[in-house]
This record gives structure tokens, C-alpha cells and sequence, in this order.
């Protein structure tokens, strides 16, 4: 399904109409005596696959049923409902929940949640039923991103409407929440993004001016970054057409960091509105541990297995970039963090290893 795309306000209505929409149908059923059964699109991995035209995984044609007329669906159903209630409330009042809250928020109803893993997972067939983000119904979880760069932004938040800000005005970033995410862009100097997987360097970079030096926003993705940040590079890239490089640890996992930014993940392949499919991840890549000398670790088992993994995964088999780094790790077992470039000299990694990077990928 596609994310609603539209103004705030306008968003706001469409989500609540479909929330609305969601609860009319169980009471119909009520009211014609039927127990409320709910059909949604089937998350299971026989039902996922890769869309090469779209560029990330998608929902195939496979339904499920729950009904309360099913005693083994009679806990999940009522689960759902309340969810939709919970974040109607959010919605109609513009107030926002982490994800944490919305689990705690259920004890005050006596709704029985055994942990926030089951109530994510009852969010997540929220989101498949109606077409819509748990970001568009107020709901995130706690915020670990940061932006940085000449963007001004507008805020579109109650209490806030109208006001603007310029990303540079705090030195350590701007933090990627519900109210950046939903900002209107207003303008920038800037002619690309620089996403980073690390804080350290997220701070080094500013510290070193890199917003100025490159022209570029910088964005510090918290290890995997959150749906949120996902969000918001993909509009800095569609809205003001900037190009992202990323930037991520040389192991398997710092690769599947850029993987999921530009096509997304299985877990999220019943949303649209988070991929940026035309991002690069560059670097720090198994090739550059030899060209560059870096520190090393050997891969352990779990990156092996993870390597693997990604080499049995259809995305990483579209481009020769990723088949040569996934054929260098393999051969060198070697991985490296991107402060193995500190071993030259604390500015190494802005002074040489960028501009060269990004001159060879542009």
C-alpha cells in the first residue's frame, strides 16, 4: 500500500478517515450480529518479495483472517481495535507516543500486551490494513538521529506552526524527530547529503566543517537508522533532488545500514514512503581496509553468517559495487570501523578520504 502523501493537515484528516473507516466496518458487523473479523494483507516471508521496478521488498497478493469468532484470534482482534482507538486519540489530538508508551498506554485498558515486541508487531498490522506509517499516527520510537547543515526549516506542529529554523543552529545537531520529519523545507545552500552510521564522526564532521567545505547536510543515522530518518533523507532527496552518500562501518552490517536506507527492509515492506532508491553507499568499503592500510578485526562467525546472508539477497546482486565488496570481505575476513582512518591523523578522513571518495563516486 502507499503512504498517505499530503499536506500535515491534510494527511491528518485522511489518516483519521481511514481510522474512522476501520471502526465503522467492526461495528457493522456488530450490528448485523456477525462476529468482527478483520482482513489483512499476509506479513509472512512466503509473502514478501523483491520489486525490481520499485527497488525495495513488497507485500505480494497473499490475506489473512483474524475473527472473533475464532478463539485463538479473539485476543488479537481486540488488540487491533483498541490500537485504532489509541492512536485516533493521538491523531485527533495532535499529540504524539513512543512506541514504549503506546505498550504502557494499553495497561491503563486492561488490554493485554506481553511485551512492546507485541504490541510493535500489532502497530506493525495497523499500518498493513490502512496503508499508513505509525509515523502518520503520531507514534515513534525514541529518537536517536541527528541533522546538520544550512537547511531552514518550518515547523508545522501545534504551538510551533510558522516558526522557522536553520539546522546549524545547534553544534550537535538537530535531532530527527516527529516535528523535524514534518517540517516544511523552506531552502538550503546545500547540493547533497552526508549520512553518517556513527555519532563520533557524525560530531568530527561538524567540528571539521564538513557542511561548509562539501555543501552538504549532515545526517548521523544511529547505527540502523529509525523509519523517521529513513523518512526524512528520503524527502531531502525528492524534495530538493540532493544526492546521499552514506557512509557506514567496513563489515556486513554497515553495508545492510546503507542497504535498508536505499531500498528499505522486509519488515517494512508493506510501507512505500522510506526508501531512497537512488542513494550510494559510500564507503568505508572492504576494498579501501587494503587500499588504505586500515586497522583491521578479523570477521567472527556472526559476520560470516551475516555475509552470507547478504550475498543471498537478490538487492545486493544489482549492482557490481556490491558483489566486489561482498567477494573482497569474503576474501580478506577483515573488518574496520570508520575511525581506522584516525590512524593517520584526527582530520585524515575529511581532508583526503572524502573529497577522494566523492570525487570517484560523482
Amino acid at each position: 500500500m502507499e503512504r498517505v502523501k499530503f499536506s500535515a493537515r491534510e494527511k491528518r484528516r485522511e489518516v483519521l478517515a481511514r481510522l474512522e473507516g476501520f471502526g465503522h466496518e467492526i461495528y457493522r458487523q456488530l450490528e448485523r450480529g456477525l462476529f468482527p473479523q478483520i482482513v489483512m494483507p499476509s506479513r509472512s516471508t512466503d509473502n514478501i518479495y523483491y520489486d525490481e521496478n520499485l527497488r525495495q521488498y513488497v507485500l505480494g497478493e497473499k490475506k489473512k483472517r483474524r475473527s472473533a469468532g475464532n478463539i485463538g484470534h479473539i485476543r488479537s482482534v481486540a488488540q487491533l481495535v483498541w490500537m485504532a482507538f489509541f492512536v485516533h486519540e493521538l491523531t485527533s489530538n495532535q499529540k504524539t507516543s513512543t512506541l514504549r508508551d503506546v505498550f504502557y498506554s494499553a495497561q491503563a485498558y486492561d488490554i493485554p500486551f506481553e511485551s512492546q515486541d507485541e504490541s510493535d508487531n500489532i502497530i506493525t498490522d495497523l499500518e498493513s490494513i490502512l496503508g499508513c506509517a505509525r509515523e502518520d499516527f503520531n507514534v515513534f520510537p525514541e529518537e536517536r538521529s541527528a541533522v546538520f547543515g544550512d537547511l531552514t526549516i518550518e515547523y508545522t506542529v501545534p504551538n510551533y506552526e510558522g516558526k522557522r529554523l536553520n539546522l546549524t543552529s545547534h553544534p550537535d545537531g538537530v535531532m530527527i524527530g516527529p516535528a523535524l520529519t514534518s517540517a516544511e523545507f523552506i531552502e538550503t545552500s546545500a547540493d547533497k547529503i552526508i549520512a553518517v552510521e556513527k555519532g563520533g564522526l557524525f560530531t568530527r564532521f561538524i567540528e571539521e566543517r564538513v557542511h561548509e567545505k562539501f555543501n552538504a547536510i549532515l545526517v548521523f543515522l544511529g547505527g540502523q537508522a529509525p523509519r523517521s530518518t529513513r523518512y526524512f533523507i528520503r524527502r531531502l532527496n525528492q524534495e530538493l533532488n540532493l544526492p546521499v552518500y552514506i557512509f557506514t562501518d567496513a563489515d556486513p552490517w554497515g553495508m545492510h545500514i546503507a542497504m535498508v536506507i536505499i531500498s528499505g527492509s522486509a519488515n517494512a515492506a508493506h510501507l512505500r514512503d522510506l526508501t531512497t532508491p537512488d542513494a550510494k553507499w559510500a564507503g568505508v568499503w572492504a576494498s579501501d581496509i587494503v587500499k588504505y592500510k586500515l586497522p583491521s578485526e578479523k570477521l567472527d562467525d556472526l559476520d560470516i553468517k551475516r555475509l552470507n546472508e547478504l550475498m543471498r539477497d537478490p538487492r545486493y546482486k544489482e549492482d557490481e559495487l556490491w558483489q566486489r565488496e561482498l567477494n573482497m570481505f569474503m576474501k580478506i575476513q577483515k573488518k574496520c570501523e570508520l575511525e581506522a582512518f584516525s590512524r593517520y591523523g584526527l582530520t585524515h578522513i575529511v581532508d583526503k578520504y572524502l573529497p577522494e571518495r566523492l570525487r570517484e563516486i560523482e
